[in-house]
């Protein structure tokens, strides 16, 4: 048996709760889970699931320091979400407001795939499918 079985959860913070809220939930069309706002931190703690499975935690704290990206800084790199059409998703993103860069090639896998950013510069992928059978 693995000492690990999958990934639980993806746990962001962000600068303006509202903002991030809108962006995950209308933007990326993530479904509210929970949401909880906890007094004693001052902080609200919203659940968000990608096809019925939790996968985000979108967290507000008071004056977060911000996030170094680029350079290339340690830590996260970035989250990438698989799609079905590179350039049907990133045309929906763009026509939402969304500043997507151009679309690329894998090297390895020859899919396509692209990065936009969340309102606080966390950096998002979008990644071709496998295309199974």
């Amino acid at each position: 048996m693995s000492l690990l079985r999958s990934i639980h959860h993806i746990a962001i913070i962000c600068s303006d709760y509202e903002r991030s809220k809108h962006f995950y939930t209308k933007i990326l069309e993530l479904k509210i889970v929970r949401e909880v706002f906890r007094e004693e931190r001052r902080s609200y703690k919203l659940d968000l699931a990608l096809n019925d499975q939790y996968i985000v935690e979108l967290f507000s704290f008071p004056e977060p320091p911000p996030r170094p990206s680029k350079p290339e800084s340690c830590g996260l790199r970035h989250l990438a979400f698989q799609v079905g059409s590179v350039e049907d998703t990133k045309k929906i993103l763009e026509q939402k407001g969304i500043t997507v860069e151009p679309i690329r090639i894998d090297a390895f896998t020859g899919k396509k795939f692209t990065f936009f950013a969340d309102p606080d510069g966390l950096p998002l992928e979008i990644y071709e499918a496998e295309v199974i059978g």
